[in-house]
């Protein structure tokens, strides 16, 4: 909001991960602020709609940069994979969700992308767009740190495993040596001197990206130095919050995304016995090297999942394309079953968890969120300053430790103050929590009444409103 408003943006290590969320959802904001006003600004612009739409948008780019792997995977499979990806409740969830990851796999894969458009078609331009993806990966997540360590991982044992299996035997020896296939390679890229200094501009370029975001477009250089520090700051917090055991990924990712897993594992099986296929066979060892690596740090969540979903679904899509070849045309029933079922079973979950379930914690995405009841205390406080026409001007007063998503709730409220206890005031409303129900009865006796009994904020978590007698209507 305050970026929004007042264009100023602040990047701190301790919060709220990189900046790449926030400068792209200003942005429609800032275009209906620029055409229509401030006031449009506020109403039109700074909307829930407008914001998660950004997230939404990212999720369908990254299903578009699934199909375009089709030339190396094969039609089959980036159609699976697609309909794996868009179906997934996880993926539809944070998609709609305002958060980070979203954004941060739609460019891990976009590096991808266009890495593997380079190397096919040696065109300069997508060099230059896989380190433009680094540099906003970057600038989104310190976690960027772990998807790039899988990545080399990956591409390292992809060549030394597919390099194995021809010296065994069982994989066709190539026509040409390994010093020969490195220059034809360089070659066909342009040769030595052309690949440094695209490889320069492709560098400068990812660094100008991550320092123009961590910068704040050149107005806070300290953000620059802090993009640094966040390593520290995290590996404490990734010691400490949300620890759970090493099982907990693939126990959530069997709960809700069990065909995914279950296809995933399948194609990596498939690859490994025949790696005919280099990008399937990365695909495979980033999917499960990545799962690895967040099992192996005690801080879990499930928005996490977003990084293996999206490798999973490529995976699970080559396991489709890999059945249908080694079963048959024949077999084609078969093939077209697997697919409707998994589908069918990703659709059912999509539907109950993103439409009826959405902030039923019993689901393992439906973590620490906000519950549907916390709604109507927002429209309870609207009723009064509507019926009292103090409008935006009406006085609220947050008694609670615990108000997230309050301020993006009452962001338009000029007179909201965020105590975090029971503090003395006059002003028309109180929200505070159940815990502080006695402290309130005796700090202001029978100067406010209590509308309805309380609302559920998340699980753990309830809300008192109380409103002045006088403002309180009948």
């Amino acid at each position: 909001m305050h970026l929004v408003r007042d264009g100023i943006y602040r990047y701190d290590p301790e919060n709220y991960h990189g900046p790449t969320l926030y400068y792209f959802s200003a942005i429609i904001p800032w275009i209906t602020g620029f055409l229509f006003g401030p006031a449009a600004q506020n109403n039109y612009g700074l909307t829930t709609f407008n914001t998660r739409l950004v997230t939404a948008l990212f999720g369908l780019g990254t299903i578009w940069l699934v199909l375009s792997l089709r030339n190396r995977l094969g039609r089959l499979a980036t159609l699976a994979a697609a309909g794996l990806l868009a179906l997934s409740p996880g993926a539809v969830y944070l998609s709609r969700y305002f958060i980070h990851e979203t954004l941060f796999v739609f460019f891990a894969l976009g590096i991808i992308v266009a890495f593997v458009n380079y190397y096919d078609e040696g065109q300069p331009v997508y060099l230059v767009l896989a380190a433009a993806s680094a540099g906003l990966l970057f600038a989104t997540k310190e976690t960027w740190i772990i998807t790039v360590g899988v990545f080399l991982i990956a591409l390292i044992l992809t060549h030394v495993y597919r390099g194995l299996m021809v010296t065994l035997g069982l994989e066709n020896k190539r026509k040409e040596s390994t010093g020969e296939w490195i220059q034809g390679t360089v070659d066909r890229l342009g040769g030595w001197m052309k690949i440094a200094m695209v490889a320069a501009v492709a560098i400068g370029l990812c660094v100008m990206i991550g320092i123009l975001f961590y910068s704040s477009f050149f107005t806070n250089w300290k953000g620059v130095s802090d993009s640094l520090k966040t390593f520290e700051v995290w590996s404490k917090t990734g010691q400490k919050a949300h620890v759970h055991d090493q099982t907990t990924y693939f126990r959530w990712l069997f709960e809700e995304e069990a065909p995914l897993l279950l296809l995933g594992a399948l194609g990596a099986v498939a690859v490994v016995i025949k790696p005919r296929n280099s990008l399937a066979l990365f695909c495979a060892l980033w999917a499960f090297g990545i799962l690895a690596a967040y099992s192996l740090i005690p801080y879990k969540t499930p928005w996490i999942g977003l990084n293996f979903i999206v490798p999973l679904a490529i995976i699970g899509g080559y396991a489709i394309q890999a059945l249908c070849e080694s079963l048959g045309q024949e077999a084609s029933r078969l093939v077209i079953l697997v697919i409707a079922l998994a589908l069918s079973v990703c659709l059912y979950q999509t539907i109950s968890l993103n439409f009826f379930h959405y902030d039923d914690d019993h689901y393992a995405y439906v973590y620490a969120h906000t519950r549907r009841e916390m709604l109507a205390l927002v429209d309870d406080i609207e009723k009064v300053a509507q019926r009292n026409g103090t409008g935006f001007d009406t006085g609220i007063t947050i008694a609670s430790p615990e108000y997230w998503p309050l301020p993006w709730y009452f962001r338009n409220y000029k007179r909201v103050g965020y105590y975090q206890r029971v503090a003395q005031t006059n002003e028309a409303v109180i929200v505070a929590s159940e815990g502080q129900r006695e402290e309130i009865q005796s700090t202001f006796g029978d100067q406010y009444r209590q509308i309805n009994s309380k609302f559920a904020l998340r699980p753990g978590v309830d809300l008192l409103l109380y409103v002045r007698k006088d403002l309180a209507g009948p």
